[in-house]
């Protein structure tokens, strides 16, 4: 996978990533998205949600960003930005433990600035290097979904690199088998079901409301 391409390609695929990595503008959710905006979460990190591919990340994630007035960032959009290429294409490359660094790089990067909603990819959280940055730099948020619900949202996208070595079904409840328990260690679970996105952004801020309120007098969010 990706011989002779990677002779261009710094030994350091990670770092490169890392060192183009520019800030990007925030991204702006159309006004009619934003239905009975919430009072602002007293957040001093961000908010990051791990899942597998069609948990809803991004979808959920914008609107949580418009409704509590973050700016959303998603991981996978960052890499391709700085790489020059799509995650498939970097994959196809390179390969998956020179990506994982990268990611790793980038979520590092994003995790010093401002708090956001940060969308990582499917095995990021898996990253044992990544998972303990998250875990203390986030608060993490699985959104967790059953089969399903996965299969139905992903069956039609052709892009998704892991899902071209089979049967994208079979894939998927592999998948589900190998990292739900690691994302289980998440601080935050919130069901990703078939019902309208907006209601799960609804839970998702609840749970984030439980677990503000649950912290100790000046502890850091």
């Amino acid at each position: 996978m990706g011989g002779t391409a990677a002779a261009n390609y710094p030994a350091d695929a990670g770092t490169a990533i890392a060192g183009r990595l520019k800030p990007r503008p925030v991204c702006a959710t159309p006004l009619h998205e934003v239905i009975d905006p919430s009072p602002t979460l007293p957040l001093s990190r961000t908010v990051a949600l791990v899942g597998l591919m069609g948990a809803g990340k991004t979808a959920i994630g914008k609107r949580l960003a418009a409704r509590l007035g973050l700016p959303f960032v998603d991981a996978d959009d960052e890499i391709e930005r700085a790489a020059g290429c799509t995650v498939s294409e970097f994959f196809e490359r390179y390969g998956e433990t020179e990506f994982r660094a990268g990611e790793r790089r980038v979520i590092a990067r994003l995790l010093e600035e401002p708090p956001r909603i940060l969308s990582t990819g499917g095995g990021a959280y898996m990253d044992p290097d990544t998972r303990a940055l998250l875990k203390a730099q986030a608060i993490t948020v699985w959104l967790r979904a059953e089969l399903d619900v996965l299969f139905d949202r992903v069956k039609k996208r052709a892009h998704r690199p892991l899902l071209r070595a089979g049967d994208p079904r079979d894939i998927l409840a592999r998948l589900m088998a190998q990292r739900y328990p690691i994302y289980a260690e998440a601080d935050l679970v919130v069901d990703s079901t078939a019902q309208p996105t907006e209601i799960t952004t609804d839970q998702v801020i609840e749970a984030l409301q439980r677990h503000l309120a649950s912290q100790p007098a000046g502890a850091t969010a």
